[in-house]
Parts: C-alpha cells; sequence; structure tokens
C-alpha cells in the first residue's frame, strides 16, 4: 500500500528532488570539503536515507552541521580511525574526530566482521561526531542475515527525570533484525519524547508542538520548539516525572550513556560538543552484530520472524486505529514511494543547501 510517514504539511511549501540526484549534491559538496570518493558517498547516504525514509529530522536538513565541522577544523576530512584494544568479539575504536557516518561505517562493519568470526561483535568509539540515524547501522547487518544494534550518545538536551535544564542527550537506540518477507524489523528510536532533529523542523515550518515533548526553563511544559531548544529541555521518553514512566526513558538513556561513552572514555553528558563547534565533540557510539546462523539456522529465525510479525497484526484492532504497525513497516514503505516519486524537502531546506553550495562552489541543480 502507498504511504509516506511525513505529517500532511502544505505541498507548496516542498520541492520533489530524485533520491539519486539528492544523493550526488550532498556526495558533491563533501568531495569539493576534501572528504574521500568512498567516504563522502557513506555521508551523502546516510543523510539521503534519512529523508528517503521519512525521516526528515537527520536528513540533509543537517547539512550545514557537518560542513561548518569540517570547515571550523573540528571534523576531520581524513580521520586516522584506528583500534585501540580488540579481542575475538570485541573493539575498542577511537574516530579521531572523524565525520560520524565514516566512524560509525567502519565501526559497525568491524562488528560484523567479528560476529561472522564468532558469532557476536560490539564496538564502543570515542572521539567521533554526530553519525545520523542510528538505525543505518543497525540496517547493515542485515546484509549477512545478522541483527544489528546501534547507539550513541549526543550533545546534552534532555532534562532528566526531576532535572531542570539539558544534561542528557537524546541518546538513540536502534535494532534491526531479517524477516522472510520484506520489510525486515527495524526499530530506530530515541530516549526522548522526540528528537532534537523534529523540534527543528517544527521550528521550521512555524508549528507548535504537542505539549509533553519538552519544558520550559522553569520545568513547566512548553509547546514552542524554539523556546524548548533556546532556553528548555526535552523530556525523556515517558514526559515528566513517572507517572507515565519517564523514569524509565531516563533509564534507557543512561543505559546508552553506558555504553557509549564511560566504556569507551567518550565525553559524558554535559562534556559532549557540537559538531559544528570549534573544539572535537567526542561523541561516543555502540555497535553490535549477532549472527543469527550461530543460534540456528537462518531461514529458520526468518520463519520465527514472520509469525512473530502475523501474530501482532491478528491481534484486535482497536477502534481508533486503522491498523497495526510493525517497527520499520512505515519508513520502508514510505522509502519504496519516495524512490518512485522522489523525496520532498522543504523550501527552508533547499535555501539552506543551496546556501552551501555556493559558500563551497559545487552546482545547485534544482535552479
Amino acid at each position: 500500500m502507498p504511504y509516506d510517514k511525513s505529517p500532511p504539511y502544505p505541498p507548496e511549501d516542498f520541492l520533489t528532488v530524485r533520491y539519486e540526484e539528492l544523493l550526488d549534491f550532498v556526495r558533491s559538496v563533501f568531495l569539493k570539503l576534501g572528504v574521500p570518493e568512498e567516504d563522502a558517498r557513506t555521508v551523502a547516504e546516510n543523510l539521503v536515507t534519512a529523508d528517503l525514509r521519512g525521516i526528515e529530522s537527520h536528513g540533509v536538513a543537517r547539512l550545514r552541521r557537518y560542513v561548518d565541522g569540517i570547515r571550523k577544523g573540528a571534523v576531520k576530512v581524513r580521520p586516522n580511525i584506528r583500534v585501540v584494544s580488540e579481542g575475538p568479539s570485541f573493539a575498542l575504536i577511537d574516530g579521531d574526530s572523524g565525520l560520524g557516518q565514516v566512524v560509525g561505517n567502519f565501526s559497525m562493519r568491524l562488528a560484523m566482521r567479528k560476529a561472522g568470526e564468532s558469532g557476536l561483535g560490539f564496538v564502543t568509539v570515542r572521539m567521533s561526531n554526530h553519525y545520523g540515524i542510528a538505525g543505518y547501522y543497525a540496517m547493515m547487518a542485515l546484509e549477512k542475515d545478522m541483527i544489528g544494534i546501534s547507539m550513541t550518545n549526543s550533545r546534552p538536551l534532555v532534562a532528566h527525570t526531576g532535572a531542570l535544564g539539558k544534561w542528557l542527550g537524546t541518546n538513540p537506540i536502534a535494532l534491526a533484525a531479517p524477516t522472510a518477507t520484506p520489510p525486515p524489523f527495524v526499530l530506530d528510536m530515541a530516549t526522548s519524547v522526540a528528537p532534537i532533529g523534529k523540534m527543528e523542523e517544527y521550528s521550521r515550518l512555524g508549528r507548535k508542538i504537542p505539549l509533553g515533548w519538552g519544558i520550559d526553563a522553569e520545568g513547566k511544559p512548553c509547546d514552542d520548539p524554539d523556546v524548548i531548544m533556546r532556553e528548555g529541555a526535552l523530556l525523556p521518553l515517558g514526559g515528566l516525572g513517572e507517572l507515565f514512566g519517564g523514569h524509565k526513558g531516563y533509564g534507557l538513556a543512561i543505559m546508552v550513556e553506558i555504553l557509549t561513552s564511560v566504556l569507551s572514555g567518550a565525553a559524558m553528558l554535559r562534556e559532549v560538543g557540537q559538531t559544528e563547534a570549534p573544539q572535537p565533540a567526542n561523541v561516543g557510539h555502540f555497535f553490535m552484530a549477532i549472527d543469527v546462523a550461530r543460534f540456528m539456522p537462518v531461514d529458520e529465525f526468518k520463519g520465527r520472524m514472520e509469525r512473530l510479525r502475523e501474530s501482532l497484526k491478528k491481534a484486535p484492532l482497536h477502534p481508533e486505529f486503522e491498523r497495526i504497525w510493525i517497527h520499520g513497516e512505515k519508513s520502508y514503505l514510505t522509502s519504496l514511494k519516495r524512490i518512485e516519486e522522489g523525496i520532498p524537502i522543504h523550501r527552508r531546506v533547499m535555501e539552506g543547501m543551496k546556501l552551501v553550495a555556493s559558500e563551497v562552489g559545487v552546482r545547485f541543480p534544482w535552479e
């Protein structure tokens, strides 16, 4: 069935562009900035995949962040990504302040290689930068019929339960598992009620956010994304307080913090910098790959995944819902639609990309 997970914004505010055209443009920007060909394509694929799957908050709208980080010297275009320590199933990586997508790609492939050799591979990373959507790396494991897990910490944006101000990152968790028929299972979630990119998206569109996503400087629920970003804070998954499980979202964010930063030696909490700041962000990541074939035949696992999906979908339908979705379905269907019809990009994002093109000296193909 056709599906696009974007909210129904006015179509006149968007320009539709082809996937390959957008990919080539983003790649050309990074090439112009001195990023090697393979790495430039990795970053471009990560960003455009986000838009393709309907995750505009982490797509080409973030291009400025990476460009500024490179131009200010905080992000290295040719980092010395190195293995600090490793064993048969684990490794610690120093990303040398490289682009997060490049460091992430290197690290997830290492986790997959170790899983192929020993059944399980996990890699923790320090000295990296913002790496885009967490699900991108989890989905890499699907190439090998493996289960993939990806997490990262981030700059402080979230007020943990009982606190005022920004302390925790949105600290996303992603897990992808292969299935017999598409789409694969893909969970990709922030541990906050909403990611900061969603705030930026609502601000760009001049829209109010739902009450419960964030608080102002005094701790009061706020529907103004600009106030939340400037002086307030996002809330952990479950919202304010403990009544609806805000302390659980807080706990999940701390779990991510432990695996990505405490264990790796990366920056923690308010120590984490921004990609576009002059000093290194020192973001931490965590990647895991699990070789399904070490536990049971791959076809048997995929069959069990189908049974899981079918059982969930056979549940009696709540009267306020039209269907039951499984994680990854909406993004998958959105990507099919956008591959065929093009990717809608907001006019303000297009203006931002045009300015970047002018600054770095590449052709802007949508004049």
